[in-house]
């Protein structure tokens, strides 16, 4: 006789963080609600790190730094942390040009081959 392994989820990903979704237009008046929002995703990762989708934010402008000094405000005093990702060159260098350092999620230059892949080399080709 065989016995049944435990029902439920064979595996749950306790590494990949979850991900909050911003998009603009940004205003001061949705700044609490993703603020709960971010709460409650660090509430439930076990990562302790949410990332900050924000590609959607449109623009950069000051009202989306507000925003995102909030965010990191808000996960500091709960004990995590956040990441970026699709930050763009501009909303980096606003970001850098007010003196805010963000954790950012590398994305592969145009030139550059992403992560894991390795360029073939030619025999003759000398070493560098």
């Amino acid at each position: 006789m065989s016995s049944a392994g435990p029902r439920g989820p064979s595996s749950v990903d306790t590494e990949t963080p979850p991900v909050l979704v911003l998009s603009g237009p940004v205003s001061p008046a949705g700044t609490p609600r993703r603020c709960a929002e971010l709460r409650a995703l660090l509430a439930a990762a076990r990562t302790g790190v949410v990332v900050c989708e924000v590609a959607g934010l449109g623009p950069p402008g000051l009202a989306a730094v507000d925003l995102l000094a909030r965010l990191e405000l808000t996960a500091r005093r709960a004990g995590g942390r956040i990441r970026l990702r699709g930050a763009g060159p501009a909303l980096r260098g606003l970001l850098d040009l007010v003196g805010l350092r963000f954790e950012t999620e590398r994305q592969a230059e145009q030139r550059e081959p992403p992560g894991g892949v390795q360029e073939a080399v030619e025999t003759g080709d000398p070493p560098g």
